[in-house]
């Protein structure tokens, strides 16, 4: 083999000596520029699909919100027709009954579809809900609004996949944006609703794989509803309160006391359905019944204060102006017999009511300003209560500043552990248990875990089996108030 020249291994040697030099200047960055362009790309995606999801959502909950406003100023006027309930919910059951197919699950079917993109989220779950939420408030109802908004961006979002014919995973995202567009819209909390979406699909997990669908769609939702001159509510600033042991000790007493309130409306709201499933099957009857309910408890405290979202009660446990010792529980029991024999609406803004009602009473109890713990409750039962601490901890900052972070986080996470493993979302999965040593199965809804422990009385008092609190072995749980017959009608 012949030598090489001189000029051809000085041509090697010039080219060893660049190759050294780009690596030794390749080592100073990893630098992948076609990972850049994919993320590029896949936000620009985003920006489309998650600002088309959010404007759906923005302009269903204006829509909401306005109709909201006038039905609960037209039954603020006319008392008289608290008494139309009953036929309100009459009527209510039966287009669900004949009509809402898999859309009577509610949020329950929206969770469960990001898990399992098995089913459809069906379109007309949107006019559908909304107007069952504003007939339940126009006659006296004691519901949110929080599930509403849910279900209509969720809907949408999933029925605009299906016009585009996206793919299963690009669908369980539009779902979240879904979710993240309708919360943040309806409350005016766009990075609360961001948040909320990637917190609420599982306990002790959030999903930052939908992190770019669900703040766009926030963001926009938000700025839709603002755009069309709809109104959220204002609340007063909280001061900034420094550190001080003794009222952080408070605080954290308190969201224990937050947390065992969220689980108690959970667990009264379940026993209410169930009991109103063992009265009768036929989901119209039951409205009836809870309509029934819901006046003749009106009738016995002589106040309609705690009908429908109960807003100037959060007023007057924020201001200082006072409350009732008892209202959170007067509040907790409207709003379970009205969901829990099937009305329609969100646990949310009840939950708020609650919390803060019940924070004012344990700040005169221990000692605290009242209005100051009215606020952190306002947030920390609805973080027992949905599971979701680190959403409810930032949008108490977004509607209540900063100043008192610090308390509001203790008072939400602490709610978050002391509520078990329950939550007013049967179909949210438990991805990290709250304690070490539950038995709890991998991935397993709390709904299910629900149905696999005995209740608090003993089982001998019961004499039926295959019920939610006697479960026989094997069984597997309800979604909500009708899955089953749901289910024979989808097969």
């Amino acid at each position: 083999m012949p030598e090489p020249s001189g000029e051809d291994a000085r041509d090697a040697a010039r080219g060893d000596s660049w190759a050294r030099r780009f690596d030794a200047l390749n080592g100073f960055f990893r630098f992948d520029a076609y990972e850049l362009r994919a993320t590029a790309i896949l936000v620009a995606r985003w920006l489309v699909l998650g600002a088309s999801v959010g404007t759906l959502a923005g302009v269903a909950s204006a829509v909401f919100l306005v109709v909201l406003a006038w039905a609960t100023a037209a039954r603020t006027a006319n008392g008289w027709l608290l008494w139309l309930l009953p036929a309100a919910g009459f009527l209510l059951g039966w287009l669900y009954d004949r009509y809402g197919g898999l859309a009577i699950l509610g949020n329950n079917l929206v969770i469960e579809e990001v898990h399992s993109n098995s089913r459809p989220i069906p379109l007309r779950m949107a006019p559908m809900v909304l107007v069952g939420t504003v007939l339940t408030h126009l006659f006296g109802g004691s519901a949110g609004r929080e599930g509403t908004a849910i279900q209509m961006g969720s809907s949408l979002a999933d029925g605009l996949s299906r016009l585009l014919r996206l793919s299963p995973e690009t669908r369980r995202l539009m779902i979240t944006a879904g979710i993240g567009g309708g919360f943040g819209a309806v409350f005016g909390t766009p990075l609360a609703g961001f948040v909320f979406a990637l917190e609420v699909q599982r306990v002790g997990r959030i999903g930052y794989e939908g992190v770019v669908p669900a703040f766009v769609a926030a963001v926009f939702g938000d700025l839709v509803v603002r755009a069309l001159g709809v109104p959220h509510a204002e609340y007063p600033l909280l001061a900034n309160v420094g550190v001080d042991v003794l009222l952080l000790a408070k605080v954290g007493l308190a969201g224990i006391a937050f947390g065992l309130t969220s689980l108690l409306f959970i667990e009264l709201t379940h026993a209410i359905r169930h009991l109103s499933r063992m009265l009768t099957r036929w989901l119209p009857l039951r409205l009836v019944v809870g309509g029934t309910a819901v006046i003749l408890l009106t009738l016995m405290l002589g106040t309609t204060d705690y009908l429908g979202l109960s807003l100037p009660l959060i007023e007057r446990s924020l201001t200082g102006a006072g409350v009732v010792a008892l209202a959170f529980l007067l509040k907790l029991i409207f709003t379970a017999t009205t969901l829990g024999t099937g009305y329609l609406g969100g646990e949310v803004t009840p939950l708020f009511v609650i919390g803060a009602t019940l924070g004012y009473t344990l700040g005169r109890l221990l000692g605290v300003d009242p209005a100051f713990l009215a606020t952190i409750g306002f947030v920390a039962v609805f973080a027992g209560a949905a599971n979701t601490p680190l959403a409810c901890t930032i949008m108490a900052v977004e509607l209540f500043g900063g100043g008192s972070a610090l308390y509001i986080g203790l008072g939400c996470f602490a709610a978050y552990l002391f509520s078990g493993h329950r939550g007013i979302y049967g179909t949210q999965r438990i991805h990290v248990p709250k304690v070490a040593s539950a038995d709890i199965q991998p991935d397993e809804p709390l709904e299910h875990f629900a149905a696999r422990h005995p209740g608090w009385l003993p089982k001998r008092w019961f004499t039926g089996r295959g019920t939610r609190f006697d479960p026989q072995p094997g069984t597997a749980p309800r979604l909500g108030n009708d899955e089953d017959a749901v289910k024979q009608k989808a097969d």
